[in-house]
């Protein structure tokens, strides 16, 4: 294994016991999403979705998410078809494909899985394609597309995307706009007081009494099968080798795939890295006090921002604690337009802001947000807040969210677990603000309902593999803490770990020398050039002028 910019001497301990610069798309963080981002911009904004022809998602009270009958279970297989009527032209080939929603039920019905083959740029395309798996879980792989192009990931290779099952132009579809209409109203709810929990919890039952009624088997949309679809995609496409490269959720599901189907891998390159045997709501308070010391540091690293914002732990802390006991309710504009909302600004919805490295608010404004917001202007954490208040309903598959968290992360540990590695990360925080995990309030009381058996048996194992590897992390990354990455990588043997500085979730869209090191790798998996990133440094932050006092 080797590694650059990396000191082994800081990883954390396993659960601590012992939008985008130059992005050439902005990136929404979802309200409720604990990995990956949905797309926006006017080119990913629109709502007319389709599978292969389908009719895509309805809400409560519409046709039956399965789209037509439950067919007899038969082995897995490549239909070609139309492509996704996604809201950006889809370039390739696509198709679906058809596979058992429960392998362990003989028998049983089969789910369809969109899946697109986007042609290599180069007339001269290497023979093994590129295999790419979506984050989340339950985002948009097919919204993806245009970020995997625009970072050329396709440059000398075929890019295959499917979406995982549950996803977005899947059959069945486990959307959940019951837990999408939520979301928009609770913007202008106090983050974590109960009766916000009591409403997200009835929202969830709604869309759970919604599927089960349209008989989708929800404990069949797991890691587990999800990295068995990809294993029977290889060998449906007839492809004898390919290389992964999966971002956020997408790593744990990479790293699954390649303990439980080795076979016919030639490279994994994971990004943004939540190491299956160790992801848990304990282990967010973890990654979220990483990512946002990594901001605070590198501000105290240069010098102007030093001197303007000499004291940023300190002002997060009484800025959390400050609106925990009082918090503002004010009018603010989304970021992507349209009328005014109201939202509230507690301690639990500053802290998530923080978390959900979204471009309503770069990580090089934070130091100047929160300088204003003590000074009385919440202005930029309050339009930060405004962007939930237009989810594009439908477009996140909320049921894959929680099959996966409540089989995998969230069995095992308990709600005092939370809270104290909550006291642990940040001490001197309010309880209320640290019982609830970033990016996944109350989701003990929405795993009671949802239901799903215990998986962590089968999943909290790490990966042990020679396969070549990249393993990728933003110093930013307050979702998936960059030190993970190289904790992965201790047990991939012939690995490389590169820590990209300044870059937050998902880092490859957003990092022209992310992308050169992964072209390199897979044209040399076990020697990449890593050389760009020993140049590397954060941009410079945003600084406001000084008060005027007197």
């Amino acid at each position: 294994m080797t590694e650059q910019d990396i000191d082994p001497g800081c990883l954390p301990s396993v659960w601590g016991s012992g939008g985008r610069t130059g992005r050439p798309r902005e990136r929404r963080p979802h309200p409720r999403r604990r990995f990956g981002g949905a797309r926006t911009g006017a080119a990913l904004a629109a709502a007319g979705l389709a599978l292969l022809g389908t009719a895509a998602p309805a809400p409560a009270g519409a046709a039956s998410p399965r789209g037509d009958a439950p067919r007899p279970q038969a082995p897995a297989r490549f239909v070609p078809g139309p492509c996704p009527a996604a809201p950006e032209p889809v370039p390739g080939r696509c198709g679906f494909l058809e596979v058992p929603e429960n392998r362990a039920r003989r028998g049983g019905p089969t789910i369809r899985l969109a899946v697109v083959i986007v042609p290599a740029a180069s007339a001269t395309p290497a023979k093994e394609p590129v295999v790419f798996m979506e984050g989340g879980p339950g985002g948009d792989a097919i919204g993806a597309i245009p970020f995997l192009i625009d970072s050329q990931v396709n440059r000398d290779r075929d890019l295959i995307v499917m979406t995982q099952r549950g996803g977005l132009f899947s059959q069945p579809n486990l959307a959940c706009p019951e837990i999408d209409r939520f979301n928009a109203d609770a913007v202008g709810l106090l983050y974590d007081a109960p009766s916000t929990g009591r409403l997200l919890v009835r929202a969830t039952r709604e869309c759970r009494d919604r599927l089960t009624a349209a008989g989708v088997d929800l404990s069949a949309y797991n890691t587990t099968e999800n990295a068995a679809d990809f294993a029977d995609l290889r060998r449906a496409l007839g492809i004898d080798r390919w290389n992964v490269y999966g971002y956020s959720y997408g790593t744990d599901l990479a790293l699954t795939y390649l303990r439980r189907h080795p076979r016919g891998i030639r490279s994994v390159a994971i990004d943004s890295v939540a190491p299956p045997q160790v992801v848990s709501l304990p282990w967010t308070w973890d990654s979220a006090r990483e990512g946002i010391g990594a901001i605070f540091d590198a501000c105290a690293a240069q010098p102007r921002c030093e001197n303007r914002y000499p004291h940023l732990h300190r002002t997060l802390t009484e800025q959390v604690r400050r609106l925990e006991a009082h918090p503002l309710t004010v009018t603010a504009e989304p970021p992507g337009g349209g009328s005014p909302v109201k939202v509230v600004l507690d301690g639990g919805a500053l802290v998530n802001l923080l978390v959900a490295d979204g471009g309503a608010l770069p990580a090089v404004d934070v130091p100047a947000a929160l300088d204003e917001l003590a000074r009385g202007h919440p202005e930029r954490f309050a339009r930060a807040r405004a962007a939930g208040a237009t989810p594009v309903v439908g477009e996140f598959a909320h049921g894959l969210t929680n099959s996966v968290a409540c089989g995998e992360w969230v069995p095992g540990f308990s709600r005092h677990d939370v809270l104290a590695s909550g006291r642990r990360n940040f001490p001197g925080w309010p309880d209320t603000v640290l019982a609830q995990a970033p990016q996944l309030p109350f989701q003990h009381d929405v795993c009671r309902v949802w239901n799903v058996p215990d998986r962590t048996a089968v999943q909290r194992v790490a990966t042990v593999s020679g396969v070549p590897a990249l393993v990728v992390s933003g110093t930013f990354d307050a979702k998936t803490g960059a030190s993970w990455g190289p904790y992965a990588a201790r047990t991939l043997s012939r690995s490389t770990a590169v820590r990209i500085p300044g870059i937050g979730h998902w880092v490859v869209p957003q990092s022209p020398c992310a992308q050169g090191v992964l072209t390199s790798f897979l044209a040399h998996p076990t020697a990449p050039d890593t050389g760009c990133v020993a140049g590397l440094a954060p941009k410079p932050f945003t600084i406001t002028p000084e008060p005027e006092y007197g």
